[in-house]
């Protein structure tokens, strides 16, 4: 299972492009709020999520798990307890962890990044402790994967599935979707 952690203040596009994406390539992706069922993002747009955090327990079927950006949504990610739980389980398994805009910083916090080539959004660099920064708009390197902002949405959902379904098949999404 592909779990994404939405917090109130989330980043909407930067989420929801990247569950339909993912979605797309027939990929099991679980949105959970955080403390509730009903996020509202960043720009006031409220989603309904497919599960409460306080209702799961990072395990076994943790393939990924992805936190986008956004704005409180970041602070709200990083303040979570369950959140935390979530990516320090998928980091130590050797599972995908991937994050957006300003939530590579909550990546950074935690030194998953020394010795990683790592983007963020303009501004968030100083957060990214210990990453070799890039200029791309999405990264990969090994279990990471990190992306720029809401423009690069697609393409980190690309990205993400690839790791699972391979370059070929998502290549094939992203010309469905005019993206290539």
């Amino acid at each position: 299972m592909i779990y994404i952690f939405l917090a109130n203040g989330f980043e909407e596009v930067e989420a929801l492009a990247t569950v339909d994406v993912l979605r797309r390539a027939d990929l099991k992706v679980k949105i959970v709020g955080v403390g509730s069922d009903v996020i509202t993002g960043a720009h006031g747009i409220s989603t309904v999520c497919d599960a409460v955090d306080s209702d799961l327990t990072p395990g076994d079927d943790i393939e990924a798990v992805i936190l986008p950006g956004g704005m409180p949504g970041t602070l709200n990610l990083e303040r979570s307890a369950k959140v935390n739980a979530f990516v320090d389980y998928a980091y130590e398994n050797q599972k995908i962890v991937c994050a957006i805009c300003a939530a590579p910083s909550i990546l950074g916090h935690k030194g998953m990044l020394k010795g990683k080539k790592a983007v963020c959004f303009p501004g968030f660099e100083s957060e990214l402790e210990g990453a070799e920064l890039s200029d791309s708009f999405v990264v990969t390197d090994g279990n990471i994967i990190t992306a720029k902002g809401m423009g690069s949405a697609v393409k980190f959902g690309i990205a993400i599935g690839a790791a699972f379904v391979g370059e070929a098949k998502m290549k094939k999404i992203e010309e469905s979707l005019q993206c290539s």
